[in-house]
C-alpha cells in the first residue's frame, strides 16, 4: 500500500511538471507572436551586427532571401518585383514601381529622389513595398536604430543586418535614413525669395527671403529657419529685420520627442533691437499624425539676452531674462498640389525683454514642379512691451508681412 501511494505521487508530480512546462511554452509563444517585449523607458534594446559582413555581402544575402520568398508560380507582370542592383525601389499601393534613392522617412512622409520625377514626397500609407539597395538606419520603437538592408511588404518589415534578419511590424517604424558616411546625404532644404523693385514716380525696393535647412537621421532632426526683410522707399530704409531659429529634436517614440536645444537670433533696428538671443530646452508631442494632417506641440524653459540699439540715459543697454517658450505647428494637405502650414510661437519673459511676444506664420505651398513651389506666406509679430529708444519713441507692438515668392527645394 505504501508503494502504491508513492507511485501515484510520482505520476502526479510528472503530470504537474508537464502542465507547468506547457503553460510557459504557450505564454512564450503568445507573447513572442505579439512582440510585446517590455523595455524600461530609459533603456533601449541594442541590436548589434557581429557578423563582420560588408555592405555588398549583406546585399547578396538579401538577394538570396528575395529569391527564396519569390514563388516560382508568379506569371503575371503585376506579381513580379525588381531586384535592387544599384538603386532603391519602392512600390505604391496602385502597383507603380519607382527607382531611385531613399532620402528618408520622417513624420510618415517618405522622401525619394528619382532621375525621372526628381525629389518627391510620398505618404508612407501609400507605399506598399520597399526594396532598398543602400544601407538604411531604421529607428524602431523601444530599440536603438538598426542599420541594414530594408524590405517592406504591406505590414511586414524585415531588416537584414549581417547574417541575421530582424522582423517587425510596420507600425513600429518611427523613421529611417540612409546610413551613409557622406554628410551631404543627411541634408535637405528649401529657399524662397521675393524681390520687388519699382521705379518711375516713386522708387521702392523690397526684399524678403525664407530658408529652411534640415539635417535628419533616423533618430534626430536638426533644423534652421531664416526669415528676413529689407524695404527701401525713395532711398530711405523703412524696414530691416532678420530672424534665425534653430531646433534639435531627438525621437523617443513615434509621437514623443525631446529638444535638448532650441535657439533664436533676432534683430530689428526699427524695434530698437540690436540683437536678441533666446536659448532653451523642452519636450514635444504630436497629437495628430495622419496622412493629411499633422499637429504637434512643444515647449520648455529658456533664457533671453537682449541688447538695444539706443536707450535713455541711465538705462541698461542690455539685459537677461528667464522665459517660457511654447509653440505649435499644424500641417494640412489641402489638395494634391497645395499644403497649408501654420506655426505659432509664444514667449513669456521679463518686462525689459518684451513681457509677452509671439511669432505667427501661415504658409500656402503650391507645387509647380517637384523642386519648385509658389509660396504665399503671412507673418504676424507682436511684442506687448516694446523698448523705447533714446528719443523716447516706442515702436509699434505689431508687425505684419505678406510674402509671395518661388521656393526651390534641394
Amino acid at each position: 500500500m505504501h508503494s502504491t501511494f508513492t507511485m501515484n505521487s510520482t505520476v502526479k508530480f510528472k503530470l504537474l511538471k508537464s502542465f507547468i512546462t506547457l503553460f510557459f511554452l504557450f505564454c512564450g509563444a503568445l507573447f513572442g507572436a505579439q512582440e510585446t517585449l517590455k523595455v524600461p523607458d530609459d533603456k533601449l534594446i541594442k541590436i548589434e551586427d557581429k557578423s563582420g559582413m560588408s555592405a555588398d555581402e549583406i546585399r547578396q544575402l538579401a538577394k538570396k532571401i528575395d529569391k527564396l520568398q519569390s514563388s516560382p508560380k508568379q506569371l503575371r507582370w503585376e506579381d513580379l518585383s525588381p531586384t535592387p542592383t544599384t538603386s532603391d525601389w519602392i512600390e505604391t499601393k496602385k502597383g507603380e514601381w519607382f527607382r531611385g534613392k531613399i532620402k528618408g522617412l520622417y513624420d510618415d512622409k517618405l522622401e525619394f529622389d528619382s532621375d525621372e520625377i526628381g525629389i518627391y514626397t510620398f505618404d508612407f500609407d501609400d507605399i506598399k513595398s520597399i526594396k532598398s539597395y543602400h544601407m538604411l538606419s531604421v529607428n524602431i520603437e523601444n530599440r536603438e536604430s538598426i542599420t541594414g538592408i530594408l524590405r517592406l511588404e504591406d505590414q511586414n518589415v524585415a531588416i537584414i543586418q549581417g547574417d541575421k534578419k530582424h522582423l517587425f511590424s510596420r507600425s513600429k517604424i518611427i523613421s529611417f535614413a540612409p546610413a551613409a558616411k557622406l554628410e551631404k546625404n543627411f541634408w535637405t532644404g528649401k529657399i524662397t525669395l521675393q524681390l520687388d523693385m519699382r521705379g518711375g514716380n516713386s522708387k521702392q525696393f523690397d526684399y524678403a527671403a525664407q530658408a529652411n535647412i534640415k539635417r535628419r537621421t533616423a533618430i534626430s532632426a536638426l533644423s534652421f529657419d531664416y526669415l528676413g526683410r529689407i524695404s527701401v522707399v525713395e532711398s530711405i530704409e523703412t524696414s530691416n529685420d532678420h530672424r534665425l531659429n534653430e531646433k534639435y529634436d531627438r525621437y523617443l517614440t513615434r509621437n514623443f520627442f525631446w529638444t535638448p536645444l532650441f535657439s533664436e537670433y533676432y534683430t530689428d533696428k526699427y524695434k530698437n533691437i540690436d540683437a536678441q538671443i533666446t536659448a532653451g530646452m523642452g519636450i514635444g508631442y504630436r497629437f495628430i499624425n495622419t496622412k493629411e494632417r499633422v499637429w504637434s506641440f512643444s515647449g520648455g524653459p529658456a533664457v533671453i539676452y537682449t541688447r538695444f540699439l539706443t536707450v535713455e540715459e541711465g538705462t541698461k543697454e542690455s539685459n537677461y531674462s528667464p522665459a517660457l517658450e511654447l509653440s505649435t505647428k499644424f500641417e494640412q494637405e489641402l489638395s494634391a498640389i497645395t499644403d497649408l502650414t501654420y506655426s505659432y510661437k509664444l514667449t513669456l519673459s521679463g518686462r525689459d525683454s518684451g513681457l509677452y511676444k509671439h511669432h505667427m506664420i501661415i504658409s500656402f505651398e503650391n507645387e509647380i514642379f517637384s523642386w519648385l513651389d509658389l509660396d504665399i506666406t503671412a507673418v504676424w509679430d507682436y511684442v506687448a512691451k516694446p523698448q523705447e529708444n533714446a528719443e523716447k519713441i516706442i515702436p509699434l507692438k505689431s508687425d505684419y508681412q505678406l510674402l509671395m515668392g518661388f521656393g526651390i527645394e534641394f
